[in-house]
């Protein structure tokens, strides 16, 4: 099923245009059904019963969405090489985070959780889209979760890019793995971009709510119940993930993975869910758990934050590749713009 719909999803979109006569859709679709019928299982920790605090709480939405002010700062361009023909670090990196385009089962109001499902249609022209949206900001590392609706985000928004550099997924689970996605050609490496995926970057596990219809789950349960298992911070549905387990286990993969190569001035891209994201946002944004339950994010709308002397700034979402706006972030953004013009020019 998920073959099916993401090889219609590139048939509609090949024929309004978003590809080149160039575009070689059968190698794209097989390379498509090999990551979809790999089998990937999210192995989510103990889960630990959680206590309600009935206080009253001041929902303040914050949306990612098309309407977003940008604000104007400092996006670094990649790590260049010194006249000593060493890696000269830079001191500023940029952090894009998307949420996946729309998935089969949000199209069908299901809690999906960790289960796997594909994009919809709509939701590949999501992903395309947001990639038109960051088309111009470097990216040097990928991390997506687990779960192919983000992969197929991350894939669907690099074929906008305009360094036209190929996402290549890193697999790391086995020696084995390791030794047969090996890169030997130099020249090939530096036409690729990595692609790390993590089972803590996955969606909150619902438990026994996956599958079910969230409007039938609420008059069977009662909206306040659902309610209450959706938006608050740390109790779990049955046999589920509150969103401060959901926190723990993806604010300590970006800290120990992430956060290193941003230091090391990497821009990296993630490609995520709703609530691994919100927590991640939590942290950069120094956010309450009060503050964070009422965070909603848009499907397939990118979030830029530069990284700059050890704090993060948030830039907004990029409007569109064509705008001014795109590119006065930064000079060092400005500068990498005339670079990918002179190279694709």
């Amino acid at each position: 099923m998920a073959a099916t719909a993401f090889h219609q999803a590139i048939g509609t979109l090949q024929s309004r245009g978003y590809f080149s006569d160039s575009f070689d859709r059968h190698e794209f679709e097989n390379a498509s059904v090999r990551l979809i019928s790999k089998g990937i299982k999210a192995n989510v920790g103990p889960l630990r019963k959680g206590s309600y605090c009935s206080r009253l709480r001041k929902f303040s939405v914050i949306k990612a969405s098309t309407s977003q002010t940008l604000e104007f700062g400092s996006v670094s361009s990649p790590s260049t090489n010194n006249s000593n023909g060493n890696v000269k670090k830079s001191n500023e990196a940029a952090l894009i985070l998307i949420r996946h385009g729309e998935s089969l089962w949000n199209e069908k109001n299901l809690f999906t959780g960790c289960v796997d499902v594909p994009l919809t249609k709509k939701g590949v022209e999501e992903a395309i889209e947001a990639g038109k949206r960051i088309s111009n900001i470097p990216v040097d590392t990928i991390y997506t979760s687990a779960l192919i609706r983000a992969q197929m985000t991350a894939m669907l928004a690099m074929t906008q890019h305009r360094r036209k550099k190929v996402p290549i997924i890193k697999h790391s689970e086995s020696e084995q793995a390791k030794a047969w996605s090996k890169i030997f050609s130099e020249e090939t490496e530096k036409q690729c971009i990595p692609v790390i995926t993590a089972w803590q970057l996955n969606e909150r596990m619902y438990g026994e709510l996956q599958g079910l219809n969230k409007q039938e789950t609420a008059d069977r349960y009662g909206k306040e119940q659902v309610h209450e298992w959706r938006r608050s911070y740390d109790i779990r549905p049955p046999n589920g993930e509150s969103l401060e387990l959901c926190a723990e286990r993806a604010v300590a993969y970006f800290k120990e993975h992430i956060e290193p190569q941003l230091l090391s001035g990497k821009n990296v891209m993630i490609a995520a869910h709703g609530n691994s994201l919100r927590s991640i946002i939590m942290y950069l944004d120094k956010l309450t758990t009060q503050e964070v339950i009422s965070l909603e994010l848009s499907t397939g709308i990118p979030m830029l934050y530069i990284f700059k002397e050890g704090k993060f700034m948030r830039r907004g979402s990029p409007v569109a590749p064509n705008e001014a706006g795109v590119y006065a972030y930064t000079k060092n953004l400005a500068q990498y713009r005339q670079k990918l013009d002179e190279t694709v020019n």
